[in-house]
């Protein structure tokens, strides 16, 4: 019986999978191969119906990644749609494909930096991020049976030499650095590879053998845990930056030649300052997660800052809607208009820092050095039910309303005063809430900390010690 036929049925996804930024599972229990067939062909459908004819395919690393890839070019074909499949890499070689090549439509397979066990698509319609209420339309869409029928073809296209040229072009370094690199056995190991090939200066690889087991250490650089070896390196080697990255590539860490971590929103003060300098009065972007550092350091090197919700694919559709040339999140997404495609690229975000650091005579540890000094906490996280994190939130911002607080409800509520600011958002993609306070000291900390736990309190909410 051919996959068509098959695929004329209605088909029920587990509705956990369904996520705001992406389908996510756990593989032999909520997703399946037959389950990625029929995600292609409803994303087919969805190509079908928008006038398109062509799909870009890519898969990361995992161990069950390729099976979904078969799967998931199946159900495209069933559809009408020719699967392009752009083969193995990084994320971001998918976007790069789906855009280079002209198709329709890009999915990549990937369960990014979550456990082995893990996978599922990342998806783009034409040149525009699919998430939030696209996915759950095509949950709907595969529920009804609905579907378009056909006989598409798939053929190879490798992107990866490609991929790798445009990822270099853009270096613009004036001496020679020596670089750590930390794929984490990721999708991005071989790439990186290639890429330093092409690079000056000295670099140092590590764990760039694509394994979808992560035998090292789980890639996932915005938990410091997981760059200890990369830390290691920097300082054994005498190097002047450490560059790790997520499972699939689109997340950047850093760590500076003393081995101390530089989390995406400081990154950002770096990168703002390049780009504003070509492009005087830009609109830059972080989300609510962002140290207030940075937004004041957009404005002052004569930047308009522009605070935004968290998720990559809701920022880069903000991007698109100002021109913004530029924007970061907490996260370690970085997403380059400024020369480039606006989507996020952990590798050629890499590119950049490592020209700036190439041009400028102050090393990363020494602008580190000279970071107004505050303290914050990490991401704060705590558990709250599916169907109460966001009326929660809601409670706690009319109670900040009637008490004329200083609140910016972009995403949740930012409470600003006189010690600083503290966050709380419900998560988009767990059953959390997720908080974050920032201040000039330790006393002002504790005061902000005190804030968030008194209203957490006021909704029935015990939070743990934080």
């Amino acid at each position: 019986m051919q996959p068509d036929v098959l695929m004329s049925k209605p088909h029920q996804l587990d509705r956990s999978i369904l996520r705001e930024y992406d389908i996510r599972g756990i593989v032999g229990k909520t997703l399946s191969a037959a389950d990625a067939r029929a995600v292609g062909r409803g994303f087919g459908t969805q190509i079908r119906r928008a006038g398109g004819k062509a799909a870009c395919v890519g898969y990361d690393g995992r161990l069950s990644s390729p099976e979904l890839e078969q799967a998931l070019v199946e159900g495209l074909n069933a559809a009408g749609v020719d699967a392009w499949r752009v083969g193995r890499g990084p994320t971001p070689m998918l976007y790069f494909a789906t855009r280079s090549f002209g198709a329709d439509g890009g999915i990549m397979v990937t369960g990014s930096h979550n456990p082995p066990d893990h996978n599922g698509f990342k998806m783009m319609l034409g040149k525009a991020s699919f998430f939030g209420e696209d996915i759950q339309k095509l949950g709907r869409l595969l529920e009804t049976g609905d579907l378009e029928s056909g006989a598409g073809k798939a053929e190879d296209r490798p992107a990866f030499a490609a991929y790798v040229d445009r990822l270099a072009r853009d270096y613009a370094g004036e001496r020679k650095l020596a670089v750590a690199w930390d794929a984490g056995n990721g999708a991005a190991g071989e790439a990186i590879a290639a890429l330093t090939q092409k690079l000056p200066g000295t670099h140092h690889l590590m764990f760039v053998e694509i394994d979808g087991r992560f035998p090292n250490h789980h890639p996932d650089p915005t938990e410091e845990k997981n760059l200890a070896d990369l830390k290691r390196t920097v300082r054994e080697k005498g190097c002047d930056v450490g560059l790790a990255f997520d499972g699939d590539g689109d997340r950047l860490g850093a760590v500076d030649g003393r081995g101390r971590v530089l989390w995406a929103d400081q990154i950002m003060m770096l990168f703002a300052e390049d780009v504003l300098a070509t492009k005087p009065g830009a609109t830059i972007i972080s989300d609510v997660k962002a140290s207030q550092v940075l937004f004041d350091h957009i404005k002052a090197k004569g930047g308009k800052p522009l605070m935004y919700r968290t998720g990559h694919s809701l920022i880069k559709s903000k991007m698109a809607e100002t021109g913004a040339p530029l924007a970061g999140e907490m996260s370690g997404h970085i997403f380059f208009a400024d020369r480039y495609y606006g989507f996020d690229d952990a590798l050629y975000a890499a590119v950049r820092l490592l020209s700036i650091l190439a041009r400028r005579k102050q090393s990363l540890a020494e602008f580190r050095d000279a970071l107004p000094a505050v303290v914050n906490t990490p991401e704060l996280r705590f558990a709250c039910a599916e169907e109460r994190k966001f009326k929660l939130v809601d409670e706690v911002r009319d109670r900040l309303a009637a008490a004329r607080a200083d609140v910016n409800g972009i995403d949740g509520v930012r409470v600003r005063t006189s010690d600083g600011w503290w966050l709380l958002r419900a998560s988009n993609t767990q059953a959390v809430l997720v908080a974050r306070c920032e201040a000039k000291n330790e006393a002002g900390l504790g005061r902000l900390k005190a804030q968030l736990a008194e209203q957490l309190e006021k909704s029935g909410l015990r939070p743990p010690a934080f």
